[in-house]
């Protein structure tokens, strides 16, 4: 198989130092998030906001000879490839990975220790310092990865005035959370969002919903990944997490925004794509058997608009790959999620298949045509890779 792989869910794992190196600790003090060893833990752990948070090795289950939720206690014991940009390249073209899309960790599933930074000018740092970091990290490389911005989304003009900066750098596409009521703000569907979502359509910006930016509360992000957890818990709780993402389906194609904004881009991260058929099929059903089409004259059913504004990914699913390409042939990509615990990465801990050949078994019923699409085209055409 010689078809370039664009890997549309990967995570950049946060070194010690991101924000200390970025942010002065004698002007901020110890708000300024920072590693510390824990002793009950024996690992290092984020302090975020004077708050403590996940280790620094809680997300990279890569290689790791354990089950989740256990993790490297340490960078230096984790996959060199979710700190190191040449040991992630290496990784890359090792698999067949053109380019990769790249989404925080902590800032993508621990929101509420940013959030409790009292002082908004340091918040907002911490975002803007985030984004630069991804910036210095994918120098190694422009081409090989695509950058997505993060917000600080408690203020829209403060969102609108980093994604001028960022989109002047080169990033593709925005990470947004996909149920702010969660954190009380507007829906999805509030006018409060129209700057924001006029500017990234205007710039060719997709609005990424990745799972870990959704409505975790602080008990239930604890209670997923805290000790004591048993095996068959986890295994419920990830994977009823990984299909949360469907209340916002919900929320875009029901409402106006894909009217409002024709040329925006929705996108699915981590969330797969097996279930999509299933819930398109409901929402046309019940917008007609709820009387919402006549309610709405002129306005065609929500699938509609999936077609027209929606990506979503599959990684390890198999019997329902070729479902998904006689309904959605252009809205379907690839990821693999590393380096987390669903990663397609193989390890002693990890039943996964290197990436290349997971790509291989889901395409070797489909033509070229549609195997290139899966694997490159549609992320081309979404991220703008050339």
């Amino acid at each position: 198989m010689d078809i370039p792989i664009i890997d549309t869910d990967t995570h950049l794992s946060e070194p010690p130092d991101l924000w200390t190196s970025r942010l002065p600790m004698d002007k901020w003090g110890s708000d300024v998030p920072h590693v510390v060893f824990d002793e009950s833990r024996q690992i290092d752990r984020w302090i975020i906001g004077g708050r403590r948070a996940p280790g620094v090795g809680a997300f990279v289950s890569s290689k790791w000879p354990e089950f989740p939720p256990s993790h490297p206690p340490t960078r230096e014991a984790a996959d060199p490839g979710a700190f190191d940009a040449d040991a992630r390249i290496a990784r890359m073209d090792e698999n067949g990975i053109r380019a990769e899309v790249l989404f925080p960790n902590l800032y993508g599933f621990v929101i509420h220790p940013f959030l409790s930074i009292k002082d908004a000018r340091l918040r907002l740092e911490c975002i803007r310092a985030y984004n630069d970091f991804t910036y210095d990290f994918t120098r190694a490389a422009p081409s090989r990865f695509i950058m997505m911005i993060a917000l600080p989304f408690w203020d829209v003009e403060a969102c609108c005035r980093e994604v001028e900066r960022c989109h002047e750098r080169g990033f593709r596409g925005v990470l947004f959370p996909s149920k702010p009521y969660k954190l009380d703000l507007p829906r999805l569907e509030d006018p409060h969002w129209a700057p924001l979502f006029k500017m990234a359509e205007e710039r060719g910006l997709s609005i990424n919903f990745h799972i870990g930016f959704q409505d975790f509360t602080e008990d239930e992000f604890k209670a997923m990944t805290g000790r004591g957890n048993t095996r068959a818990r986890y295994a419920r709780d990830s994977s009823l997490t990984i299909l949360g993402l469907a209340e916002v389906v919900g929320d875009v194609l029901t409402s106006d925004v894909c009217i409002q904004y024709p040329n925006l881009k929705f996108v699915l991260v981590e969330s797969g794509f097996g279930y999509l058929p299933y819930l398109l099929e409901t929402l046309d059903w019940q917008w007609a058997n709820t009387g919402a089409a006549q309610e709405n004259p002129g306005r065609e059913l929500p699938s509609y608009y999936f077609r027209q504004s929606v990506y979503s990914a599959f990684w390890y699913e198999r019997t329902t790959i070729e479902r998904m390409v006689d309904l959605y042939p252009d809205n379907v990509m690839f990821e693999t999620d590393y380096p987390h615990s669903t990663s397609l990465s193989p390890g002693p801990a990890s039943t996964a298949e290197p990436p290349r050949v997971e790509a291989e078994r889901a395409i070797r019923n489909l033509s070229p045509e549609l195997a290139h699409k899966l694997l490159y085209g549609n992320a081309a055409r979404l991220y703008g890779v050339e």
